[in-house]
């Protein structure tokens, strides 16, 4: 009798442990962006699927994949329908592909500063955006980090858009980024963000641009004379959610993600801006020629020849993002 009632005790130890274990085993999620693990996009990205493991007792864990490990920015946008990434951080441009109206801060001289790109952020418009965005795709926006502002760097030194003419100037692979060098009369050339250092150095193109840490972050400074601070596009970054994966969580679960990805999305913002501030001087330092403009003139350049609906934009979008206070 002892025995029996020994195991007996121990089938329903047993029972019990299995009544308290969770009920879903750890679930895995992909998270990708093009960027380096020195920068602070990554860093972030990290810390928030640390915080979301945390807040959610463990029942998720968040892997980061960096510098286009699980593709091009393109193909990481198009894996979350796909099902093969469940989180990216990308530019809206790449996003717009699906919904061109949200591609609309990227039109050149957009906006007046960092603040200004916060504001917006935070704004009637984005939300109606990303809305239009996500009822054509499915994917939610939870956050949105400043990238910085776009500069040229070129071997050949241009002050003003006439000097621009025939420059092959690297832009990213979607229609937003070629609007400038259109203007001006230069050769927009699309080129995987891995493949620019090399292609800058062999002369396939004759400059790029990219705000300041991503300047440094990539060390284009290194096969690049010259940095023009034209300073086009204000640029920021998206973290975007794909519908099954949110399909997954509970709506706690949802808050938390959005929380957390909003949380890394400021602290990334705050780290970003704190180091255009240093790089100017820096790079001076460096021996590179670094060359104000009239960005006025270049900004006129662009809406003369630069139409809206070129761009499959709606001006009226502009122009509430430009009265933003």
């Amino acid at each position: 009798m002892s025995k029996r009632l020994t195991l007996q005790l121990i089938a329903a130890c047993a029972l019990a442990a299995a009544a308290a274990a969770p009920a879903h085993a750890q679930t895995k999620l992909k998270w990708a962006h093009v960027y380096e693990t020195s920068e602070p996009y990554h860093k972030w990205s990290v810390w928030a699927g640390e915080e979301f493991k945390k807040r959610t007792n463990g029942k998720y864990e968040i892997q980061v994949f960096p510098a286009s490990s699980l593709g091009k920015e393109s193909e990481i946008n198009q894996g979350l329908q796909l099902g093969t990434v469940d989180i990216i951080l990308t530019g809206a441009s790449f996003a717009a592909t699906s919904f061109p109206r949200l591609a609309v801060s990227y039109y050149p001289f957009t906006f007046r500063d960092a603040d200004h790109v916060i504001k917006y952020s935070k704004s009637d418009v984005f939300r109606e955006l990303t809305e239009g965005y996500k009822k054509a795709t499915g994917n939610t926006v939870t956050a949105l980090t400043y990238y910085g502002a776009r500069h040229a760097t070129s071997n050949k030194l241009f002050t003003t858009c006439e000097q621009m003419k025939g420059l092959k100037m690297r832009v990213p692979d979607a229609p937003a980024y070629t609007a400038l060098p259109r203007a001006c009369g230069a050769n927009p050339t699309p080129i995987a963000f891995a493949e620019v250092y090399l292609a800058l150095q062999n002369g396939t193109v004759d400059a790029q641009e990219n705000p300041l840490p991503t300047i440094e972050a990539k060390k284009f400074f290194e096969v690049q004379k010259n940095i023009i601070l034209t300073g086009h596009i204000a640029d920021s970054l998206l973290t975007v959610v794909s519908p099954t994966t949110l399909g997954k969580l509970t709506p706690a679960e949802q808050k938390i993600l959005a929380e957390v990805t909003q949380e890394a999305a400021e602290r990334a913002t705050n780290d970003i801006r704190k180091r255009e501030g240093e790089l100017v001087d820096e790079f001076k330092k460096k021996g590179i020629n670094v060359v104000t403009v009239d960005r006025n003139a270049f900004q006129q350049h662009v809406l003369k020849n630069i139409t809206f609906e070129s761009m499959k934009l709606d001006k009226k979008d502009w122009d509430r993002i430009v009265n933003i206070k």
